[in-house]
């Protein structure tokens, strides 16, 4: 299986509740290595130009609302298939249909309050690996 790099963000649901330790932990314990790691409080612009694929639905409105409303915990996991395995250990989008052990399962609030973010293929990767981490040769 390839090595690939992966962004995730702890957001803001997961870092006012206190489970940073708890969910780097997991990330640990299913073999990722944490490439960068930067705490951020996005500004609603920041949330709108990340989130920007989603425009015009419903729900951007609120999702960059939400997630420019507290501090979040940006990082890139690398390890064996980490695209694929981040989305596993994450869990299904909505928490109810979530399966047990999974971190939305266990920490998240709701379809939007779902404390972890997980990049869904390599070019959505690269990309947003790039917009948190713009400038920076990762290591």
């Amino acid at each position: 299986m390839p090595i690939e790099r992966t962004l995730t963000i702890i957001k803001p649901d997961a870092v006012a509740a206190r489970h940073i330790g708890d969910i780097i932990k997991i990330f640990e314990a299913n073999q990722f290595t944490i490439v960068a790691a930067r705490l951020v409080h996005l500004t609603k612009e920041e949330a709108e130009g990340f989130y920007a694929v989603h425009r015009g639905k419903g729900f951007f409105e609120s999702l960059t609302r939400f997630m420019s409303s507290g501090s979040a915990l940006v990082m890139v996991l690398e390890g064996e298939n980490a695209i694929a395995r981040l989305r596993e250990v994450m869990g299904a989008t909505n928490p109810a249909h979530a399966a047990p052990g999974t971190l939305r399962k266990i920490y998240a609030e709701s379809i939007e309050r779902n404390a972890v973010h997980g990049s869904d293929a390599p070019d959505t990767a690269a990309y947003e690996i790039g917009y948190f981490f713009p400038g920076i040769e990762l290591v």
